[in-house]
């Protein structure tokens, strides 16, 4: 499975791709489930581009893009987008319009509250545990482990020389994880060479302008879709 995350803390000042508004999300996430996205992940923001977990600003952006595709759509929880703990888990509780799923990193304080209140809502949590943290300790060590809808293992070294190694210490670290199906992915530097890391062994990955704004060859993406179409190439190698 490769799930397309449209445009994560970036915004036009990064790229003039990075869909901002509603209708551009709705747009790329189309394009992009086109070229063989099977979820979509996305960060809801406020008109001056900052992410929100705003109930009415993340119902406009779930309504666009459900209206451009019919599979499953996530948002971030991140502490960028409410830095307080126990405002994060009010915005959960006071969303009008509920996504499928929703990372919420458990290296963050309140995660496992806010994590609760996702599943109180029939909401699918991503437990989000990034390379270089302890979130994978209090993982491990939660009692909503075992209620996670999947492990988003995300590896924050962004030299693609070391990536790699970094992945496999993360998965290790991981282990079963109760069982929780695995997505695995990289940023910048480290995004295609996690990205393969992931199709050789197996792995859900994810693939777009949340995570790099280039191509394989080092070009401009220039588009969700084309980051997608150049994940399922990458695919189809590793299945020949």
């Amino acid at each position: 499975m490769i799930q397309v995350c449209l445009n994560g803390s970036r915004g036009s000042g990064d790229s003039p791709a990075v869909p901002v508004s509603p209708g551009a999300m709705a747009e790329s996430a189309a394009l992009a489930v086109a070229a063989g996205a099977a979820e979509v992940h996305v960060h809801p923001k406020t008109p001056c581009g900052d992410d929100t977990m705003s109930p009415r600003v993340v119902a406009a952006a779930l309504e666009a893009i459900r209206g451009a595709v019919d599979v499953p759509v996530g948002v971030t929880t991140g502490a960028w987008a409410e830095p307080d703990p126990g405002r994060r888990v009010e915005r959960v509780r006071s969303w009008t319009v509920l996504p499928d799923l929703a990372s919420v990193n458990w290296h963050e304080p309140g995660a496992e509250e806010v994590a609760a209140a996702l599943l109180e809502r029939g909401v699918g949590v991503e437990a989000g545990l990034w390379s270089g943290t302890d979130g994978v300790r209090r993982f491990l060590a939660s009692p909503l482990a075992p209620r996670v809808s999947r492990v988003l293992a995300e590896v924050t070294d962004r030299d693609p020389a070391s990536a790699g190694e970094t992945a496999r210490g993360l998965l290790a670290e991981l282990g079963g994880a109760f069982g929780a199906p695995v997505l695995l992915h990289g940023e910048d530097g480290g995004a295609w060479p996690v990205l393969r890391l992931a199709l050789r062994l197996g792995l859900d990955t994810r693939v777009g302008l949340e995570d790099t704004l280039l191509l394989p060859d080092g070009l401009p993406a220039g588009s969700n879709a084309r980051l997608v179409a150049a994940a399922r190439a990458e695919l189809d190698g590793t299945k020949r």
